[in-house]
């Protein structure tokens, strides 16, 4: 009898998990069973993605793809409800990473899958939200898959970590403010989520195998992280 109540247990935690909506603030002291888990594109979620993220077309079959539940720090500190989808062959390295950082404190402003803007990266990046797959060719190319296309890349934190390309264009449009000045004590508390060589986000990230865009040479991509797999 005692088994079978840890397994209702455990499928309750999971039920009341998944009844959290991406978004949501848990008030303080609520389970944290059943996040920072991993599993194949449910019906509904790969619903949500068709026409967006997973655009007609897509090469990347969706059995490689993995659904993740997580948690993250929003920017007040509150425990909020996280959900991403990336490349099966890097979940667990990234449940790894957020679980740490989560329990660091580190803040992510949000965490929602890209389908929620209509798979639009500006208006995601704009929104400050933390995403992974988005099915897209790399520019210039029409048989190229990118990375993110793949699932293998994250953003973090976009606006705060924006991307400055060769001629020194910056997206999202409004993280200009943080693309340059990135060490100035006029940031405010914002300066704790600007990612730098060395900090816990970028020391977590390089752990597990991915390279920074915020030190490539040729352009920044402060917000990027990606791990090539065959």
């Amino acid at each position: 009898m005692k088994k079978i109540a840890i397994i209702l247990f455990l499928c309750l935690a999971a039920t009341v998990s998944w009844a959290q909506k991406a978004g949501t603030v848990l008030p303080s002291g609520a389970s944290h069973k059943g996040f920072f888990t991993q599993q194949e594109i449910p019906d509904d979620v790969f619903r949500r993605m068709q026409g967006k993220s997973f655009a007609k077309g897509c090469t990347t079959k969706r059995s490689d793809l993995r659904y993740l539940r997580l948690l993250h720090c929003n920017m007040n500190g509150d425990t909020q409800v996280g959900e991403m989808v990336c490349h099966r062959t890097i979940a667990a390295a990234l449940i790894d990473i957020f679980r740490a950082l989560y329990e660091s404190g580190y803040r992510i402003e949000r965490m929602v899958l890209i389908d929620d803007y209509d798979a639009d990266d500006e208006r995601s990046m704009s929104a400050n939200n933390t995403s992974c797959f988005n099915f897209r060719f790399m520019t210039g190319s029409r048989t190229r898959v990118s990375l993110h296309g793949r699932g293998l890349a994250v953003d973090i934190n976009p606006r705060y970590n924006p991307y400055i390309n060769k001629k020194g264009k910056v997206s999202p449009i409004n993280g200009k403010a943080y693309a340059y000045n990135r060490t100035s004590s006029t940031l405010g508390n914002v300066k704790d989520v600007i990612i730098r060589r060395g900090d816990i986000c970028h020391r977590l990230f390089l752990k597990h195998g991915f390279v920074w865009g915020g030190a490539w040479k040729s352009l920044k991509d402060y917000q990027h992280f990606e791990r090539i797999e065959n």
